[in-house]
């Protein structure tokens, strides 16, 4: 880190600790050449996801517009608000970890419903309707029919 006095390259750390909101870590640091102290903070880079849609437009990971979507697939269910938020951090955090840069529409529905699976069956078959744009009863009954074999398959 270069000193903001001298403009030297080396210097120390005396002392870090995480700042409040634990997404900075501040460093206290001393010049090497001048001795004078200064302050810098550490902070996670990380790069945008760029989710790809079915139309090939490409848009930024919208966290607000995925709970969104989540809650109104668990309105009426009981299930918390922290649950769809970890739901959430799952899905941005396995799209985030992905090598590629560009996450398609799909593949993030497809996580949301390997996840919601667990947390509640009937906002996994309200959310599957909508992302699979079910067209008719027989729909449903296909995917009622393939979540309760993988139930019976699973015990």
């Amino acid at each position: 880190m270069k000193c903001p006095f001298c403009g030297q390259a080396e210097s120390k750390v005396i002392d870090s600790r995480p700042t409040d909101e634990d997404s900075r870590i501040r460093r206290r640091r001393e010049c090497l050449a001048c001795g004078r102290r200064f302050t810098t903070y550490e902070v996670v880079e990380t790069l945008p996801i760029i989710v790809v849609k079915k139309d090939k437009s490409r848009e930024a990971f919208n966290r607000e517009k995925l709970l969104s979507g989540l809650l109104r697939a668990c309105q009426k269910r009981p299930v918390s608000i922290e649950t769809l938020e970890k739901v959430v951090d799952q899905i941005e955090a396995r799209a985030q970890n992905s090598l590629d840069r560009e996450v398609s529409s799909a593949k993030i529905g497809e996580y949301a419903l390997e996840l919601l699976r667990d947390v509640d069956q009937v906002a996994y078959i309200r959310f599957a309707s909508v992302y699979r744009q079910f067209t008719d009863i027989n729909s449903f009954y296909e995917e009622i029919s393939r979540l309760t074999d993988s139930e019976e398959r699973s015990l």
